[in-house]
C-alpha cells in the first residue's frame, strides 16, 4: 500500500460518532492520513454536544457538516484507501459500492445521541464514544500498513473493530 490514505468514516446521521472519528483521524494521523465522513441519512447538522466534545480534547471543531455518503460515490470524489462503519445501522445497511475497492470493517460504536438522561450523563455517552474512536483509531494507525498483504491487513482493522 501506499503512503497516503483516505478514510471514510460511516454511520448514518453523521452527526456524532463519524464527525468525531474524522477529526480524531484528521489531527492524529497527518500528514499520511485524510479522513472523511458522511452518512447513510445524515441529519443536517453536528450535535452540539459531539462538538463540545472535540473542543474538550482541543481539537478543531471548524467545517464539520452533516453530509450524505453519496458525495464520496462520484468518479470525482476522493479515492477511497479506507471505509469504516461506526454505528450498527449503517453496518446492517447496503453500502455503495466504492470506486477502487477500499477495505472496509465495521467499528461499532454505540451511539451518544441517543443517550438520555441528566446533562452529565448525556456528556458521559459522548465522551465514552470519543474514547473509544480515539483508541482504535490509535490502534490502525500503529499498523504497519505498508507492509501487510491485504488479507492481513483486512483481519487486522476487523479485529480493531473488536477491541
Amino acid at each position: 500500500m501506499r503512503g497516503q490514505y483516505n478514510v471514510l468514516f460511516l454511520c448514518t446521521g453523521n452527526s456524532a460518532r463519524s464527525i468525531m472519528a474524522e477529526a480524531l483521524l484528521n489531527l492524529k494521523g497527518r500528514p499520511g492520513f485524510t479522513a472523511y465522513s458522511a452518512g447513510s441519512q445524515p441529519r443536517g447538522t453536528v450535535h452540539p454536544a459531539a462538538l463540545r466534545q472535540l473542543e474538550k480534547a482541543h481539537l478543531p471543531t471548524d467545517g464539520y457538516r452533516s453530509k450524505s455518503w453519496k458525495e464520496f460515490s462520484p468518479s470525482n470524489a476522493p479515492h477511497l484507501d479506507f471505509v469504516f462503519t461506526v454505528c450498527d445501522n449503517a453496518a446492517a445497511e447496503v453500502c455503495p459500492i466504492w470506486p477502487g475497492q477500499p477495505m472496509t470493517a465495521h467499528w461499532g460504536i454505540p451511539d451518544p445521541a441517543a443517550a438520555q438522561g441528566t446533562d452529565e450523563e448525556i456528556e458521559r455517552a459522548f465522551h465514552n464514544a470519543f474514547m473509544m474512536l480515539d483508541r482504535r483509531i490509535s490502534l490502525f494507525l500503529s499498523l504497519p500498513l505498508a507492509t501487510l498483504d491485504k488479507l492481513a491487513l483486512q483481519n487486522k482493522i476487523d479485529q480493531i473493530g473488536k477491541e
